[in-house]
């Protein structure tokens, strides 16, 4: 597969387990992880109370930006034994430095990165998920139904995050299938 039909297929994933199952920041690690075969359920599970913004407050991170992070920086983020070293500060380097890329690519696109803000984008208004009729008025708007909403984000946040992994094996000098062994390798 090529990295056009790879960033396809992540957008896709992405887009689906949002509208099939819910909760953005586990549907972006899925979709991430399972176009690059690169599955970690700790990080999958570790996403759970991250959709919409955090707790469903929707004045946090959105789930899609969150959990894209979680993906990336457990490919390239620095482990506990590396604390300390210079090998560590490099590592979290890298993962900052992609995180930050994220960050400016949602900004640039949704203008904004909060969870609150990407809804005002794409719905006009935010919704508290936590608020029974306002998460009802939230499903109602086309949430998980409409191509333009909820799902898209996710399938974007899918799609970026994997170009930016892509991007960095290539900048390393190493392969997918390097990346997979090194994924494997990590405790899950």
């Amino acid at each position: 597969m090529d990295k056009q039909e790879m960033l396809d297929k992540a957008y896709r994933l992405g887009f689906d387990y949002e509208r099939d199952f819910h909760g953005c920041s586990q549907c972006v690690i899925a979709a991430i992880q399972d176009t690059l075969g690169v599955r970690n359920d700790a990080v999958y599970k570790a996403g759970t109370g991250l959709a919409g913004g955090a707790g469903e407050c929707t004045d946090g991170l959105c789930g899609a930006v969150s959990g894209s992070i979680m993906v990336m920086s457990s490919l390239f983020g620095r482990t506990r034994p590396e604390q300390g070293t210079e090998e560590g500060r490099r590592d979290k380097r890298v993962a900052s430095g992609m995180a930050a890329a994220l960050h400016d690519r949602f900004i640039e696109r949704y203008g904004s990165v909060i969870c609150a803000g990407v809804q005002k984008k794409i719905y006009g208004r935010s919704f508290d998920l936590r608020d029974d009729e306002q998460k009802r008025e939230f499903h109602e708007a086309g949430a998980h139904d409409l191509p333009d909403k909820c799902c898209d984000v996710v399938g974007n946040g899918a799609r970026l995050a994997t170009e930016l992994i892509l991007d960095r094996i290539e900048a390393q000098g190493v392969s997918l299938a390097d990346l997979q062994q090194t994924a494997s390798d990590r405790p899950s």
